[in-house]
C-alpha cells in the first residue's frame, strides 16, 4: 500500500500531481491499494474545504483511491504516543524561540539551525507556552544502529542525529510532521512509503520513531520532484499554478496525467532528486 498524503493549507498544483500519480502508480504496479490522507492539523491555516477540492482534482487526474482517516481524528494516538515517549524519558519540553535557536545554534542539519539543548540542559519556566523535543543522544542510544531501505537509493544507515533535538509535539498543532506522519503509516498499514525526494532526509527521523515506539517498518520510495527555472521546488507560497484553477478551466485532467507520467513537462519546470526545501 502506498499514501498521498497532502495539508488542506492551500490548492494542489502540478507538483502535487506528479507526487501523487507516482505513488498511485506504484500501488497499481504492485496491484496494491493507493490511500489518501488527509494532513489537516496545521492549526487555522487547515480549511476544510479544500479537502473537496483535493478529491476532485485527483479524480480529474483519472486516480483512485481509498480514504484513510484524517489527522484530526487521530489525535489521540499521537497524545499516546507522546506518552510513551515520556516513560521512557526520552522527551523535554522546549520554550525556546526561532530566534533564539537561530542565534544560539553552531551548525545546521536538515530542518534549519540545529537546536542547541538550551532548555534540555535547563528546565524552563511552566507557565510559558512551549513545545515537546526529542532527545536525540538518548533516543539513538536506546535504539542502537537502525537501517532502511529506500527502493531508489538503496540500503540505508539511519542518521536522525543530523536533525538534532526535533520537535514532535507543537505549540501550533497537536503533533509535528516526523510523530504524525510516522504514526499514521503505521495505522494505515503503509509497505511503500512513497514520497518526494525533498522528504529524503525525514526518513532518518522516522525510522528512529518506528524503533522507539515499535511500529512496524516500510520501504521507501522518495521520487524526484517538480522544480522551477530557479531549481525551486513548485509550492503553494509562491502561487504554482493550482489543478483546481486548470480543472475549472476545462483543461483536460487525463492528458496532463499522461504529460506527466512522460516526463512531459511545461516550460521552466524539470524534475529534481536533491531538493531539501519546505513544502
Amino acid at each position: 500500500m502506498t499514501r498521498f498524503a497532502p495539508s488542506p493549507n492551500g490548492a494542489l498544483h502540478l507538483g502535487h500531481a506528479y507526487a501523487a500519480i507516482m505513488a498511485h502508480d506504484r500501488a497499481t504496479r504492485a496491484g496494491g491499494a493507493f490511500l489518501l490522507r488527509i494532513e489537516d492539523i496545521d492549526g487555522a491555516r487547515s480549511r476544510p474545504e479544500l479537502a473537496d477540492a483535493f478529491r476532485a482534482d485527483l479524480s480529474w487526474l483519472g486516480l483512485s483511491w481509498r480514504e484513510t482517516p484524517s489527522q484530526s481524528s487521530r489525535i489521540a494516538s499521537y497524545e499516546a504516543a507522546l506518552d510513551v515517549l515520556h516513560d521512557k524519558r526520552l522527551l523535554y519540553r522546549c520554550t525556546c524561540t526561532r530566534a533564539e535557536i537561530a542565534a544560539r545554534a553552531k551548525a545546521t542539519g536538515p530542518d534549519g539551525p540545529i537546536y542547541p539543548g538550551t532548555c534540555r540542559h535547563a528546565a524552563p519556566p511552566s507557565d510559558v507556552p512551549g513545545v515537546w523535543r526529542l532527545d536525540m543522544a538518548r533516543a539513538t542510544a536506546a535504539a542502537g544502529p537502525l537501517d532502511w531501505i529506500d527502493e531508489r537509493r538503496g540500503a540505508q544507515r539511519a542518521q536522525p542525529e543530523r536533525f538534532g533535538d526535533v520537535v514532535l509535539w507543537r505549540k501550533d498543532a497537536p503533533a509535528s510532521y516526523h510523530l504524525a506522519a510516522t504514526l499514521d503509516d503505521a495505522a494505515d498499514g503503509v509497505t511503500i512509503v512513497t514520497r518526494g525526494a525533498d522528504l529524503f532526509a525525514a526518513t532518518h527521523v522516522h525510522r528512529l520513531l518506528q524503533a522507539l515506539l515499535g511500529l512496524p517498518v516500510p520501504t521507501w520510495h522518495h521520487h524526484p520532484v517538480l522544480v522551477d527555472a530557479d531549481g525551486r521546488k513548485l509550492a503553494k507560497r509562491r502561487d504554482a499554478a493550482s489543478l483546481e484553477r486548470r480543472r475549472l478551466g476545462g483543461e483536460d485532467g487525463l492528458a496532463l496525467s499522461s504529460a506527466l507520467r512522460a516526463g512531459r513537462f511545461e516550460a521552466g519546470i524539470s524534475l529534481s532528486e536533491y531538493v531539501n526545501q519546505a513544502p
